[in-house]
């Protein structure tokens, strides 16, 4: 009789996996070319005398002291620190490791100081009153932004985002015209906005129609109704329909005192503060509920959320007309939120730049928000030179925002992809 002899089952090994961290030398190259850029700006073109930076203005509590620096030393530091800031996100990159978003902050304010250094050599910079006109100009752009967010989230291209604007702007100034109320025009707004958003839904989502082309023709007819109407029946009676009132700024007690922030954050009007409501709705609903969670679902996999029983064109629908109204209410900054009366084609494609603040800002609202916010910091930075009389010309500050447009679109800013479903009609197996 023999005996099995059993021997003890090896003890498992563990393999230990390297953890690939994907780099990209992006942030190094970007970096020094715009080091470059700082120093041909010092060795080409430089500047005698000192430049002066206003921090508050004559109605500010408290009164910060100006800042006066000596023009090119001031550029040489800068370009130092720049230089050392490009050397180090290149070490990083070189050991398998990524570029810290603080780096990039830091870069960029750095590069601005010292490009402002350079541009408004022997006159004075109105801090307050860039950063204030760079938020203002941005508005409208944050809330088109927002709408592109959704509606791309949720699996629509929103290309409309430039009629929806013009047709909050136009029906808040003729509602507000009529009864003198703000608000009223701002109601209106929102719901002429959210038809047009219900428009493009019914076309992209019910009838299976190329939702870039449902945007570009929604976008052609409201310029020309918008025209017409303005043409044929605003001109001739302007006094009764198209002297808007406009909401008056609401200083928030103790926050508009804060020095610098202040001023700009909180001296604003009902549009502003409701944009920056809308802000923190939109993404907290989008990362942190289940409405976010069944819309993001709709716009990435809508076969799949349609097996767990989510109806993704009745989603799709209404968060589009959601969209709408968002933008719409953006619209309404053109008119009550500044006391200006409606113009044809007053929005001038901002409705498009707040489609490439959506790419920019990778499909995120805050990205998306901030990308909005660079975009009217450079449409105002043109103006402000120009006032100063900076010898920088208007025309390259003007095509600043469409340069980075072009990058971002380009993927040279970070990773460029919406969501997988989005521009893709959903038709139920």
């Amino acid at each position: 009789m023999s005996t099995a002899v059993q021997h003890p089952a090896p003890a498992p090994q563990v393999v230990a996996l390297d953890t690939t961290v994907v780099t990209s030398w992006k942030a190094p190259i970007a970096f020094a070319i715009f080091t470059l850029l700082a120093i041909a700006l010092a060795v080409f073109a430089p500047q005698d005398g000192e430049t002066t930076f206003r921090l508050s203005t004559q109605s500010d509590m408290i009164q910060l002291p100006e800042i006066t620096v000596p023009t090119m030393p001031t550029l040489w530091i800068t370009i130092v620190l720049l230089a050392l800031a490009t050397a180090y996100s290149a070490r990083l990159v070189a050991s398998k490791r990524r570029v810290p978003i603080w780096v990039v902050v830091v870069f960029a304010i750095l590069f601005m100081f010292g490009f402002l250094t350079w541009a408004a050599s022997g006159a004075a910079i109105p801090v307050i009153g860039l950063l204030f006109g760079s938020l203002s100009l941005a508005v409208p752009l944050i809330y088109g932004s927002l709408a592109g967010v959704l509606g791309e989230r949720v699996g629509v291209i929103n290309i409309a985002i430039e009629g929806q604007l013009l047709a909050g702007a136009f029906t808040a100034a003729v509602v507000a015209s009529i009864t003198g109320q703000p608000i009223l025009g701002l109601i209106a707004a929102m719901v002429a906005g959210m038809l047009v958003g219900m428009v493009l839904a019914a076309f992209a989502i019910k009838y299976f129609v190329d939702q870039v082309i449902v945007g570009v023709v929604l976008n052609v007819l409201v310029v020309g109704l918008t025209s017409f109407f303005f043409s044929q029946v605003l001109a001739p009676n302007a006094a009764q329909l198209n002297t808007p009132p406009r909401f008056e700024r609401l200083p928030i007690p103790v926050l508009s005192e804060i020095p610098i922030i202040g001023p700009v954050l909180f001296r604003q009007t009902l549009v502003v503060y409701l944009m920056y409501i809308a802000v923190a709705l939109v993404y907290f609903g989008l990362f942190h509920t289940k409405w976010g969670l069944r819309l993001r679902a709709v716009g990435e996999h809508p076969q799949a959320a349609d097996t767990v029983g989510i109806k993704v064109n009745r989603t799709r629908f209404w968060n589009v007309a959601l969209a709408g109204a968002i933008a719409g209410l953006g619209g309404t900054f053109f008119t009550i939120g500044s006391g200006i009366a409606f113009n044809k084609e007053m929005t001038a494609g901002a409705g498009f730049i707040a489609l490439a603040a959506v790419i920019f800002g990778q499909w995120d609202p805050i990205k998306a928000t901030l990308a909005a916010l660079l975009f009217g910091f450079a449409s105002n930075l043109q103006n402000t030179l120009s006032v100063i009389g900076s010898p920088v010309p208007s025309e390259f500050m003007l095509m600043l925002p469409y340069v980075v447009t072009i990058f971002a679109v380009a993927g040279l800013v970070g990773k460029v992809r919406g969501p997988a479903a989005a521009g893709k009609p959903y038709i139920k197996s």
